[in-house]
């Protein structure tokens, strides 16, 4: 008896101290030259990665890698549009599980710095914000506007209930959490910030918070009696210069985005830059006790629709590609680069006394799968929803509809040949007469007019839009309608009467045995195909046009032989042992039946 009642203490006090591990509160605090974790000095050696970019079966493997290269902490935005996609309704679940993620960093021996601003950039569509403010009449984001801070308040409260127990003074790994983000290159209301730091307070993140900006922004995006971090400057001298210079002389040093890299967008060379060129900028850094978060250490994929774009006066609309490999130190994959091996050697040279890292984990074997042939064709307008009649198209806010296509349908009558034009075509357009395209608008070209030959009679008029990434920069941040934004005139009349079908695609609902396609008109290809060994694979789409690649109900991203990307990456995570589903919609070059895949990916890649 005796000894059960020992062997039952032991377990209590086993359990019992399990618990209290798991909820111990360690202090994090500023001092004038660095940050003191449980009052010993610490120096952040930070990665972003962010959760909706990866696998969800891969947030651990790729922490593992960040922990394998010597980072202490990860980094990551979190994102209003797919936690709120549509106006109160919230989703914390699946990949969009942020807590989660924060969890299995802590469990994984990393701390986390938490960006959870509403905006975040991120080449993320519309900047993170989601889509239904641009329908809000006189909402004015990143402002004192009351209707946006009613929206900002809702969505930071949820934020909070998900993620400010998870702060490091609370017994979680959160270290600190940034208010706004690089605001002083959008505005200078300090009155607006500090509404920013109340309503994250009254959310509960009563931690550490900070603000980062850009060389030239940090005087005007700073609130005065936070850390200021810097971006994208890794000079010591200054940057120890430009924060003290706004936190009253003093430190410590936070490079909150250091780029080893950066992005890519449709039509553009690939960008990549030698590790040589950071490998003694980062020495210099740690060496002067500098903290830092590399943006990206793992950029992963824009999965489905959520790439943004940019825009301005001076250069023209850039939608970004899927991949957000971003030249980064861990590839879009989640293995190691020859930069990853740079930057580990000299992290190496500034660990703590006593601490070794681990060995790096063996590379994920990719293979090229056999190809693949598709066996069902079903056209994409064979699967319409209901829609009403109006006289003007209407666009994707009037249609409660987030991201995907819209399709433009009336009559007119023909006999001539005449010029069409489309007002704020947002963002890429092809054209139907009689169920045959006839020409493509593309916004990145500034192209809004065709001219067009209508054969005799009644002519059934179509326009397919696709919304291919709202601006997630700049001024422009509040000019992101999609879909037919103005009117359509033939020869300088205005056509009306428009029904307008709102297909976002977030399921393929496609029924029946398929149909033969002709003259052009988009489908969307389906096939099933086994798998022995699910394995990490490129999708190579370089003979097909343009479209998007779902993989077991998974929207792998986009494709678009301009390039430079001409692969899609499919993960090793989301195949079966066994039979798979593949369904690829196809806008351009509707007659392709093979898809092969390649062990290797094609980023860099440009075709006319």
């Amino acid at each position: 008896m005796k000894f059960i009642k020992l062997l039952s203490l032991f377990f209590f006090l086993l359990v019992t101290g399990r618990i209290a591990a798991q909820d111990v509160k360690h202090t994090f605090a500023l001092s004038d030259t660095a940050f003191l974790l449980d009052g010993k000095p610490f120096q952040i050696i930070s990665g972003e990665m962010h959760y909706t970019r990866v696998p969800r079966e891969a947030w651990r493997q790729r922490m593992k890698m960040a922990k394998a290269m010597g980072l202490n902490t990860i980094g990551t935005y979190v994102f209003w549009n797919v936690h709120e996609p549509q106006k109160g309704h919230y989703d914390f679940s699946g990949n969009h599980d942020v807590a989660e993620f924060v969890k299995i960093a802590k469990e994984e021996g990393l701390w986390v710095i938490l960006r959870p601003s509403p905006y975040v950039c991120a080449e993320w569509e519309f900047g993170g914000y989601p889509y239904w403010l641009e329908k809000e009449e006189g909402l004015q984001v990143r402002s004192k506007e009351p209707k946006y801070l009613e929206a900002y308040h809702k969505y930071i409260m949820e934020v909070g209930k998900q993620l400010a127990p998870l702060q490091v003074n609370h017994g979680g790994n959160v270290l600190m959490v940034q208010i706004e983000n690089e605001y002083g290159s959008y505005g200078a209301d300090k009155d607006y910030l500090a509404l920013n730091r109340k309503m994250f307070i009254e959310a509960g993140f009563d931690g550490q918070l900070y603000t980062c900006d850009p060389e030239a922004a940090i005087k005007d995006g700073h609130l005065p009696g936070l850390l200021p971090a810097i971006n994208g400057v890794d000079n010591v001298a200054k940057v120890k210069k430009l924060i003290g210079e706004n936190h009253g002389g003093k430190g410590p040093y936070f490079i909150a985005e250091w780029y080893p890299a950066w992005f890519d967008w449709w039509g553009t060379a690939h960008h990549t830059v030698p590790a040589e060129k950071y490998v003694a900028p980062l020495d210099s850094v740690l060496s002067a006790g500098l903290s830092i978060n590399m943006y990206m250490f793992h950029g992963g994929t824009t999965r489905g629709f959520m790439n943004g774009a940019n825009f301005n006066d001076q250069n023209p609309y850039e939608p970004q590609i899927s991949s957000y490999d971003y030249d980064a130190p861990l590839d879009e994959a989640g293995n190691a680069t020859d930069k990853y091996m740079k930057f580990r050697e000299v992290i190496k040279k500034h660990l703590p006394a006593g601490v070794t890292l681990p060995e790096v984990p063996a590379a994920k074997p990719a293979e090229a799968i056999p190809a693949i042939r598709f066996t069902q064709t079903f056209g994409l307008f064979d699967h319409l929803p209901k829609a009403a009649l109006h006289a003007a198209p209407q666009t994707f806010e009037d249609l409660n509809q987030a991201y995907g296509f819209a399709l433009y349908r009336t009559s007119v009558t023909g006999g001539k040949t005449a010029m069409l034009k489309i007002d704020g075509l947002r963002d890429y357009g092809i054209i139907y007469l009689n169920g045959k395209r006839v020409g493509i608008l593309d916004r990145r070209l500034k192209q809004d007019s065709l001219q067009i030959t209508l054969p005799k009679g009644k002519v059934k008029l179509e326009i397919l839009v696709e919304n291919l990434g709202r601006i997630n920069f700049g001024p422009y941040l509040l000019k992101n309608k999609k879909g037919i934004t103005g009117k359509v005139t033939l020869n300088g009349t205005e056509v009306k009467n428009w029904y307008s079908y709102g297909l976002p695609l977030n399921t393929l609902n496609l029924a029946g045995k398929g149909v033969e396609i002709s003259g052009g008109k988009p489908v969307i290809k389906k096939a099933v195909f086994s798998l022995k060994k699910p394995v990490d694979t490129y999708l190579d789409l370089s003979k097909w046009g343009k479209g998007t690649v779902w993989l077991n109900g998974h929207n792998l991203g986009r494709y678009w032989n301009v390039g430079p990307q001409q692969t899609v990456y499919a993960p090793v995570e989301w195949f079966k042992a066994g039979n798979n589903e593949i369904e690829v919609l196809e806008l351009i070059k509707t007659d392709q039946n093979v898809l092969p895949s390649l062990a290797k990916p094609v980023l860099s890649e440009l075709q006319k």
